[in-house]
């Protein structure tokens, strides 16, 4: 089995190559434009990356994520969200990494096992690092206007929150 695990990608690269050579398409330059179109849209995105890395290191240092977890409390409870899973819910929409930082950190704090720390895990696992593929995904094609995506994608989000947040409830024992 692991054999056939560690050869499955190299036999799809030959497979495709041997695919070209038999439709008479230069693989080489096939291969080549490829990565030059890839350098390209990956030189145009940077800078939108960079910005987003860079706005949620400063807001885990700055403090501003704190002041904004204490701020939206009450509101998490209402909606049977713990407060405590605040930083995740908003760093996750900016960065997978950084929620994934955050997430493991309340699971570390908390247990695995809690409330707290199976409520993270769920909602890592039911949202989507939201302006991340706006920029990258939007970007890539040119797309400057997002209208509604950003809206709906968060309220998406929103609603993963909860129903993570209710579900856990529901089968915490």
């Amino acid at each position: 089995m692991n054999l056939i695990m560690s050869l499955t990608v190299p036999a799809i690269i030959a497979l495709a190559a041997v695919y070209g050579l038999y439709r008479r398409v230069d693989v080489f330059d096939a291969l080549k434009t490829g990565a030059f179109d890839g350098l390209k849209i990956t030189a145009k995105i940077m800078p939108t990356l960079v910005v987003l890395l860079t706005a949620v290191y400063m807001l885990r240092a700055s403090g501003a994520l704190d002041a904004l977890t204490a701020l939206f409390a009450p509101a998490l409870r209402l909606f049977g969200i713990p407060p405590e899973t605040a930083s995740l819910i908003f760093i996750r929409p900016i960065s997978g990494s950084g929620a994934l930082a955050v997430g493991s950190e309340l699971i570390t704090k908390n247990g695995a096992d809690s409330l707290i720390g199976r409520t993270a895990a769920v909602m890592l696992g039911s949202s989507e690092t939201t302006f991340y593929v706006i920029a990258v995904y939007f970007g890539a094609v040119g797309i400057k206007k997002t209208r509604y995506a950003v809206p709906s994608a968060l309220v998406a989000d929103l609603a993963g929150y909860i129903a993570a947040s209710w579900a856990v409830r529901l089968f915490y024992k």
